[in-house]
């Protein structure tokens, strides 16, 4: 796939403190790229830097051969995670102003902003104005202006933030089709399950650096150990003599145990003590979410996967 952007050594301070250590990643022509991490790890730094509303002091931002001042804007689509728009304009005529912007044609603009408006269950909506508007609405409209113009990179920053479970379905269809279509996608979302199921690629980071980055299959392979789930009241000291064994979580009447790299699971479960007290058991593999929990709350389990390059 063609690269369309490259992220290369980026570094930014705020006054005395480092909010970007080495950033470098890359977007392909047709994928869905996650940018993740925890609330000031440096993610919205880092779009920032990439839409040009702040410059690094060390490194680059290329959008296929431009880059500084050079980058084409009206090619690229952003959705902030900031939501804003003119509260007493027509849907249509903002919709119209963000494709001018971009130096769209308008009548090709009109209609594309009709098929979106029918598609996003908004049909009849593009002469109300945004004030009469719910907030899910809304962001559907300001959806729609971040691509209106047919934009060949779209970053999209916490676009499932306040939307209803069927409104969500939508976005992430619309999301997939636009991909599928060529666009290149840099999403940032804490919502880990649509994440999970989304995207191609993902770069974590933590503290203004990289912590992950790789493909989710990759990701998983490397990070998403097995663990082992147990209702039933049992004591700490149960489980201490069972092999393979990194960490043991419990709260009240479940113990989840976290198994290591490499561990034979058919052969681990036949090494259950005879006198365990089970209601219920479960096995499966460590979900991004809590991957992304682990490092947010410094329990290491990144360092301890070692880490992963695409």
């Amino acid at each position: 796939m063609e690269k369309v952007l490259s992220v290369e050594h980026l570094q930014k301070s705020f006054k005395n403190t480092k909010v970007l250590k080495d950033i470098s990643f890359d977007v392909h022509q047709g994928e869905i790229m996650a940018i993740l991490g925890p609330n000031g790890a440096g993610k919205s730094t880092t779009i920032r830097n990439i839409m040009g509303i702040m410059y690094p002091d060390e490194g680059r931002v290329t959008f296929h051969n431009h880059n500084g001042d050079e980058i084409p804007r009206h090619k690229i689509g952003y959705l902030p995670e900031e939501r804003g728009l003119y509260k007493n304009v027509k849907v249509m005529d903002i919709l119209l102003y963000f494709a001018n912007l971009k130096d769209y044609p308008k009548e090709k603009a009109r209609k594309r902003a009709l098929d979106y408006l029918k598609k996003l269950g908004l049909e009849g909506k593009e002469n109300a104005s945004v004030e009469e508007l719910s907030k899910g609405m809304g962001q559907k409209v300001q959806f729609i202006g971040s691509i209106i113009h047919e934009p060949e990179l779209l970053i999209l920053d916490e676009p499932f933030s306040g939307l209803d479970p069927v409104s969500q379905e939508i976005f992430k269809d619309e999301i997939k089709n636009l991909a599928k279509n060529g666009t290149a996608i840099l999403l940032s979302s804490h919502q880990m399950n649509l994440v999970e199921e989304m995207c191609d690629r993902l770069f974590m980071i933590s503290k203004g650096q990289k912590v992950i980055y790789g493909s989710m299959d990759q990701v998983k392979a490397e990070y998403a150990n097995f663990k082992c789930t147990i209702r039933g009241k049992n004591g700490q000291n149960t489980f201490k003599s069972l092999p393979d064994v990194t960490r043991i979580d419990q709260s009240d009447d479940i113990s989840v145990l976290y198994l290591s790299k490499d561990v034979h699971v058919t052969n681990w479960l036949k090494q259950l003590p005879n006198d365990l007290n089970v209601q219920e058991l479960s096995v499966d593999r460590v979900s991004l979410h809590e991957i992304f929990v682990d490092i947010a709350t410094d329990k290491n389990i990144a360092q301890e996967a070692g880490e992963s390059d695409a």
